[in-house]
Order: structure tokens, then sequence, then C-alpha cells
């Protein structure tokens, strides 16, 4: 049968509308970040990161006309001020990518698990392969720079064991002591850590460049609350004498010119977010710990209430797309005349 009589589904449709948005956005980050990096190394993968966000928007914009698919508006050139001074540094922008090709590679293997036509199995399995590269190419271009900030390292283990009590799950009580972290919930801490990081540096440069006073102020918000939570994981990591995770140098400057559309940042930011409360999920659903695991659900519903807050922003200003959907039956029956 050939591949255009099948009609894509539900699923199809909402991750290569999805991925049109997020790609879309990532292209117009890079392409800014590009005109002010001066490492060689660094600048090249960024440049990969560009290359690969161009040649899937391609992609993507002529299967839709294909489709006959409504083409998303996204973000364009028009949402970047390319006059406007350097943002980021080098390192950052190294870490941003890094950082970002992680999130690629969650979603396209998502997405991968829910298509079905070969072409669009196929477009979204060189996807993966693509983030899958730029990930590895950025990571060691940091580890070659000595600015990777690596998980710890904790001794190997030389024989199996048994948990032996349900104390093992315990966490809560404070007049107890709670047994000593396991590496999968090192490995998530850390990791969660990182995240924030780069999510409170975002804020502060949106924050810093946006000319709306909401925005700043929901930016400045963000940036408290990853704070937060950086402060209350690296506490958790501390009281076991684990280190927590430190990146030199990735920050942002002092300049204050508009840069990228409010709506884009705000977007952005929704994406972070997104990551984020998924993040939380795998580490609180993979901590055994009682305590780590009530802490990132109390953490998540905390990030759930800033992102709805933020969507109510983007509604209010006509920034928020809406994705494809089903039509309302009831509507269509009662209005049909």
């Amino acid at each position: 049968m050939n591949e255009s009589s099948i009609n894509l589904t539900s699923s199809e449709i909402g991750s290569l509308w999805t991925m049109y948005m997020n790609v879309s956005m990532s292209k117009q980050m890079l392409r800014f970040m590009l005109q002010h990096l001066h490492d060689p190394e660094m600048k090249e993968v960024v440049q990969h990161g560009y290359d690969m966000s161009a040649g899937q928007l391609s992609e993507l914009n002529a299967l839709f006309k294909r489709e006959q698919f409504a083409i998303p508006n996204g973000f364009s050139d028009k949402d970047v001020n390319m006059e406007a001074p350097w943002l980021f540094t080098d390192i950052f922008c190294l870490t941003y990518v890094n950082h970002m090709a992680k999130i690629g590679t969650a979603l396209y293997t998502s997405y991968l698990t829910m298509s079905y036509r070969d072409d669009i199995f196929n477009f979204l399995s060189q996807c993966l392969d693509d983030s899958k590269q730029l990930y590895h190419q950025a990571l060691q271009v940091s580890l070659k720079k000595g600015i990777n900030a690596r998980h710890p390292y904790i001794s190997v283990p030389k024989e199996t064991d048994f948990i032996e009590s349900k104390k093992y799950f315990s966490g809560l009580n404070p007049f107890s002591t709670k047994r000593p972290l396991n590496a999968v919930e090192i490995s998530h801490l850390y990791l969660n850590i990182l995240t924030n990081s780069i999510g409170a540096k975002l804020c502060i440069a949106f924050a810093q460049t946006s000319p709306t006073k909401k925005v700043q102020d929901y930016m400045l918000r963000l940036r408290e609350v990853s704070n937060k939570h950086i402060t209350l994981f690296s506490d958790t990591l501390m009281k076991e004498s684990v280190e927590a995770p430190h990146i030199p140098d990735v920050g942002v400057s002092h300049s204050t010119t508009k840069t990228f559309s409010d709506k884009m940042m705000m977007f952005h930011m929704s994406l972070i977010m997104s990551a984020g409360i998924g993040n939380y999920a795998t580490g609180g659903a993979l901590s055994q710990r009682s305590d780590l695991s009530i802490n990132y659900e109390r953490l998540s519903i905390e990030v759930a209430r800033l992102a709805k807050s933020g969507a109510d922003l983007m509604i209010e200003n006509r920034w928020l797309e809406q994705p494809p959907g089903i039509k309302n039956r009831t509507k269509l029956a009662k209005e049909k005349d």
C-alpha cells in the first residue's frame, strides 16, 4: 500500500506538530548563539545543532505539504534580534546544546514508539540518531575542555546484595536515621541539579532582555524556584558527603537589549519545565527512599502550577499556538444549520 494513502494517526500528528514547534525554536536560539561564539570546537558543535534543526525543519515542511497538514506558525527569523549584543558565554552555549540534545533524544524516542507509517518511523529514527550524535559530540568537547560536570563516583559493588527490611524504603521519620542514598537516587538528584542550573541561567537571560514587565517577573519567579530546588537536591547529596555539580562559566552577559520575542522565550521555558516534570517523575518513580519520592512529587506540582501560570500569560497575549485536535461534535451537531 502506498504510504501516502495511509492516514496519519493522532499520535503521529501530535508528535510532528510538537516537533515542528520545538525545532523551529531551537533553530533560532542556535542561530543567535553562532553569531557570537569564539571557541572553534564549541562553535562546531553549535553549528552541527543548527544544521540538524534546519534540516529537520525542511523535512517537516515538505511532509506537511504532502499531507495537506496546516504548517504551524512556530518560530522564525522575526523572533530573534540578530543585532543584539552577545548574551551567552561559549561554555553556556555548549552546555545548552548538550542539554537540549538530551531532551531531544528523550522526545524522539517517545515519538518513535508512537509512529506507525514507515516514512514517519524512518524520519524519526534519523532524528533520534542525529540527536544522539549531537549529544555525544557536545559531551566529547566538554570533556576535552574539562568543563563537563561528571556524576559522582561511588565504590563499585564487589558482591550482590538483597534488601532485607522494609525500612529500606522509609525516610519520612525525622527521628530515625535515613539509609544512605543508592546509585540510582544519586544519579537523578545530580541530573536535576544540572537541569535546574541551566534553566535558572536561561531565566536570567530572558528576564534581562524582555521588554515586558509580566514576562520579566515570571522569569525571575522561575529562577527563584529553580534555585530553591537546586538547594534542596544539593543539601540531600551533601548530607551523604556527595559533592553537588558545578559547571564553570555557565553564564550570561549583562545585556538588556531585546534579543528574543516574548512568545519564544515563554515557549522555551514551557518546554524546559515539561522536560523537568518528566525528570522529576522518573526520579520519583526510581527512588526507593520515601522522602525522595515525596519531594519529587511535591516539586512537580510546584512546577506544574508555574507552567499553568505561564500558559495563562501566553493565552492572554495570544502567544500560545493550539495543537491539532478533534472537532467538538456536540457543537457541530447543534450549529450545522
